[in-house]
């Protein structure tokens, strides 16, 4: 195989949040709040702990926790089963908090798709941009 067939895309989404990195912190890991701005969960920050993020279109997310800094970085495989292999999905969301003068630099990378998953790139790039306006909505109003 050449490196073209083999390359992944990713998709990033950066925002400025004017929130310190422990609040950004509790809406990344704590499930009720996971709930409000991504998806119904069962979540916990172990590494190792497998989970389910269930979306409002009926399709289950099987995950596992990869890396847990608390206030610093989060990943977690984020994989999709389906026959259709542009659907079948097999990724990697890394969250990434930096304090700032202002709140909090917050970086999300989902890497792992590949280029015969337009399609599922495209709704990625789509869906992580309401993802986060919902988290900032979260964000607002939580303590």
């Amino acid at each position: 195989m050449n490196k073209a067939a083999t390359q992944t895309l990713s998709v990033i989404v950066e925002r400025e949040i004017p929130f310190p990195p422990e609040k950004i912190w509790r809406a990344l890991t704590q499930p009720h709040l996971i709930k409000e701005w991504l998806m119904t969960n069962d979540f916990k920050p172990d590494i190792g702990h497998r989970f389910n993020l269930r979306g409002d279109w009926g399709g289950v997310l099987d995950c596992e926790v990869l890396a847990v800094e608390p206030n610093r970085t989060l990943s977690y495989t984020w994989n999709f089963a389906h026959n259709d292999a542009a659907y079948n999905l097999q990724s990697v969301v890394t969250f990434t908090l930096t304090p700032t003068d202002t709140g909090t630099h917050l970086r999300m990378e989902q890497s792992g798709f590949r280029p015969d998953q337009k399609q599922a790139y495209g709704g990625a790039k789509a869906g992580w941009q309401q993802f986060f306006a919902n988290l900032e909505q979260v964000l607002s109003r939580a303590d």
